[in-house]
């Protein structure tokens, strides 16, 4: 089945060019020029992935990013922007992105980008993952700390496995961005910080003992310090 993707930026020569060009890829491609259009459009037909520009009229970018993972917390959304700063990119993922690219772009990046994205929906065998009181059913995506459970967001899942299927062991931060993310951030790591704070609230949301730990200088390692 051909993967759908939803492109909403209200720059014209973008959809047309993301249109021809994922569509030549294979993918099947809808446009959207606004925020509102865009959520309609994903309504009657659910996108495999977003790509979604921050600065447009009416509603951003950012609050049409909020509203797709309100809807589904699995869908991988893509901020491609013209906003290239350090705070911009924060509140982007804060919003609930998985992935941000700022413009000008290389195509061939962004198509990386989107297969990476992608991949992480594929299926796979079911196993449970346990360290400590912290499980992760593979199957339904869903962690627990104990008995309670834990929804996480497809990037939070895959950060969370990779720490899980390498306990006690320090992952370099390039090690964790091509694992997770699929290719290398040149040395920029806001994204990964980012989601290792997600994942932090989420398994300590009742005051339980930190898990991932920072290992100053190198990376982080899931480890119970006691």
């Amino acid at each position: 089945m051909r993967e759908r993707i939803l492109v909403i930026d209200d720059d014209s020569s973008i959809t047309s060019a993301l249109k021809r060009g994922l569509g030549y890829e294979g993918y099947l491609v809808d446009i959207a020029s606004n925020g509102k259009e865009g959520l309609e459009i994903a309504r009657q037909r659910a996108p495999d992935l977003v790509i979604l520009d921050i600065m447009m009229p009416g509603m951003d970018g950012l609050e049409v990013c909020r509203r797709l993972r309100f809807s589904d917390s699995n869908l991988p959304i893509m901020m491609l922007t013209a906003k290239d700063a350090v705070s911009d990119q924060v509140l982007g993922l804060d919003s609930g992105a998985d992935d941000y690219m700022v413009k000008p772009f290389a195509f061939e990046v962004l198509l990386a980008r989107v297969r990476a994205l992608l991949r992480r929906h594929e299926p796979e065998t079911r196993d449970v993952l346990r360290y400590e009181d912290l499980s992760l059913d593979t199957a339904s995506r869903v962690a627990k700390r104990g008995e309670r459970e834990i929804e996480l967001t497809t990037t939070e899942y895959e950060l969370l496995q990779l720490l899980m299927r390498n306990p006690e062991r320090v992952l370099t931060r390039d090690v964790i961005m091509e694992k997770v993310w699929g290719y290398d951030f040149d040395g920029n790591y806001n994204i990964l910080e980012v989601y290792i704070r997600y994942l932090r609230n989420k398994l300590e949301e009742r005051e339980e003992r930190r898990l991932i730990q920072t290992v100053r200088g190198a990376g982080y390692i899931l480890r119970n310090k006691e």
